[in-house]
């Protein structure tokens, strides 16, 4: 047995190495321990990386521990190392685990633990930590690493092995990347990095379970997040088939419209379009007025100034605001599809499992509101208008793709928090919303255009857009702009009036706002007008997860396959398709405080962007039409100025 010591907050710590099936006898005792007295275990792995589901990737070592001992079995290539492991994981009745949705799926996949067994009797730190702070370190808050956690409230001098572990990759020849799976699994180094882990674990948990009691966040909450973290975790092991041929021409595709699109750029003097500077003072040279600066002082030409441009709103159709500007045109275009190319394409064609399908992570609480995330890739981020990536994620052999979303779930929640009676009326009579604000703000002659900017307020209610972004979105002039949110400010009072009590409860708080689920919403002193914003977000955002959970109930996460934003992915066999997109669609519906949130159940073809190709089908109709009826698109350009 290898033994390793060290001090962390004044006390001697040991990692023990089993090295032959006498060591584990100790292990064997101390997992029987931890079992007889229901201790909590800390729980962790180290592998050769990140991507689960390669086919080359390893599981190298598990081990557990809780605040003086840790134990490091060396499971590679070490079957009897890997029994003792999953036994000891088959009695331990509380674990904990930083980051438990990695160790979870690591250990489904290599170590024959299903998921389903093992998550029940697993506590996450790490939501615990953002149940209590969701802010990273950089946002004011303590962060969420464990690193960086442990060193606020363990021990600050304890060794930084992460550090010294960059080291030892950096010497035998590797990065940060690919040192997990080169470095000797004898290393000293490697150990001790595995060991503190579990130790650092161990005392954290009890720290962080203070602090939520301390502050009244809820044990039925904490359950809450910890089930949905489960179903989530279900989806990503389940993963998506992906068309590997489309794929292929389509990275091909990308990288000659982003190198056409480079070259329209570099007629104005672009030669990079990622140049900055080059792309602001090309502009000013033709005309254009930039008023907005970074930090920096640099003339800012973010995406949202291009689009604005570029004549375009956020789904890339064109406004019809102003004549677009061709540089703008392509620089945005060009940055897209090299964005596009190696975020989606390049992820999808070679990061497939041996079966052909990715499988993508889902955080389940991320950012401040905790809204979900995905990334490898990041789904959640495709444009709602185009089916071009979507295409190539298909669901299972002889089913079809179907999806379920909220109508206008944001809005619907806010006119529940706010209690807000005219909104509240439109909803019920079934009117479409924007419209009816519209109507009422505008009188019943409003153009489509009035209903865009009352829908871009409503949003900038929900997402925090000020009068600027809307102006550029829209193309409306900001004195219009302006005066559309005073209007709907006094249309529907009833939400001036919450956001003013949101605001004064926040600062009587120290600055923190509950939702309606006991959530912590802690606000920036200087944006606590963010108040509201993050309460719709983070509702809307509880109301998904607990329709997860009801569907769940049901047995329906089997057809399950994507939460993206307010709406389930899914695929099921194709005779029963549309009676399971009925019964998702039926379980998501509820009843928000007295206002109806309902759903849009949708059954599609045989990829995931057929969903979106009938859309783009509506779109194609609706420009053709008024190509072929120029009188009454003079007409409705008319109506919109």
């Amino acid at each position: 047995m290898k033994h390793l010591r060290y001090t962390v907050a004044g006390t001697e710590t040991v990692t023990h190495v089993p090295e032959d099936g006498r060591d584990l006898q100790s292990f064997r005792a101390f997992v029987e321990h931890q079992a007889r007295n229901g201790l909590v275990t800390a729980l962790d792995t180290e592998t050769t990386g990140l991507d689960i589901y390669s086919p080359t990737y390893g599981l190298r070592t598990v081990q557990l521990g809780n605040a003086v001992d840790a134990y490091v079995l060396q499971v590679e290539g070490r079957p009897e190392m890997a029994e003792a492991a999953r036994w000891a994981l088959s009695v331990l009745p509380r674990m904990v685990v930083h980051n438990a949705p990695f160790d979870l799926l690591v250990l489904d996949r290599h170590l024959s633990t299903p998921l389903e067994t093992l998550a029940p009797r697993v506590t996450d730190s790490k939501i615990l930590a953002h149940m209590y702070d969701p802010r990273l370190r950089a946002e004011g808050g303590t962060g969420l690493g464990l690193k960086e956690l442990s060193a606020l409230h363990v021990d600050p001098s304890a060794p930084d092995t992460q550090g010294d572990l960059t080291a030892v990759f950096r010497s035998i020849g590797e990065t940060k990347a690919t040192g997990w799976r080169a470095i000797d699994i004898n290393h000293p180094t490697y150990l001790q990095y595995a060991g503190l882990d579990v130790i650092f674990a161990s005392r954290l948990l009890p720290i962080l379970e203070e602090q939520l009691r301390k502050v009244g966040v809820g044990r039925p909450l904490v359950d809450f997040e910890h089930r949905v973290m489960t179903i989530c975790c279900k989806m990503m092991r389940r993963g998506m088939r992906v068309d590997h041929d489309y794929v292929t021409a389509l990275v091909g595709r990308l990288e000659e419209e982003a190198r056409e699109q480079a070259l329209i750029a570099e007629r104005y003097g672009v030669t990079s379009v990622n140049a900055t500077a080059q792309v602001s003072a090309a502009l000013v040279g033709m005309g254009e007025t930039l008023t907005e600066k970074t930090p920096s002082g640099a003339l800012k030409v973010d995406k949202a100034i291009l689009l604005d441009l570029a004549d375009l709103d956020t789904s890339w159709q064109r406004r019809g605001a102003r004549t677009p500007n061709p540089l703008a045109d392509a620089v945005l275009r060009s940055k897209r599809a090299g964005k596009w190319r190696s975020s989606y394409g390049i992820a999808m064609r070679d990061g497939l499992d041996a079966a052909g399908r990715i499988h993508y992570n889902i955080n389940s609480l991320q950012a401040r509101t905790a809204r979900m995330s995905i990334s490898g890739p990041p789904l959640q981020q495709l444009p709602s208008g185009d089916w071009t990536i979507r295409r190539a994620l298909l669901p299972d052999e002889g089913h079809r793709i179907f999806s379920v979303d909220y109508s206008a779930v944001e809005m619907r929640v806010l006119a529940a928090l706010a209690d807000e009676s005219v909104m509240k009326r439109a909803i019920a009579e079934g009117r479409d919303l924007h419209a009816f604000t519209a109507e009422l703000i505008y009188g019943p002659d409003f153009t489509s255009f009035h209903r865009k900017l009352c829908k871009g307020v409503g949003f900038g209610k929900v997402y925090g857009g000020g009068a600027l972004t809307l102006s550029r979105q829209t193309g409306a002039p900001l004195p219009d702009v302006k005066k559309a949110i005073s209007a709907y400010d006094r249309t529907y009072r009833g939400i001036k009036r919450y956001s003013s009590h949101l605001q004064r409860e926040a600062r009587a708080r120290g600055f923190v706002v509950r939702t309606p689920v006991g959530r912590r919403l802690p606000l920036d002193r200087d944006r606590v007008y963010a108040a509201t914003n993050y309460m719709v977000q983070s509702t809307a955002r509880d109301v998904l997860c607990q329709a997860l959970v009801d569907m769940d109930d049901k047995g329906l996460t089997e057809y399950l396959l994507l939460p993206i934003h307010d709406e389930a992915l899914g695929c099921a066999p194709a005779d029963i398709a549309e009676d399971v997109a009925r019964e998702v669609g039926k379980t998501m519906s509820m009843d928000f405080f007295g206002v109806p949130l309902d759903t849009d159940p949708e059954v599609g073809g045989v990829s995931w962007g057929s969903l979106y190709m009938k859309k783009a089908d509506v779109m194609m109709k609706h420009d053709a039409y008024y190509a072929a009826h120029p009188d009454e698109a003079r007409a409705a350009e008319e109506r919109r100025k």
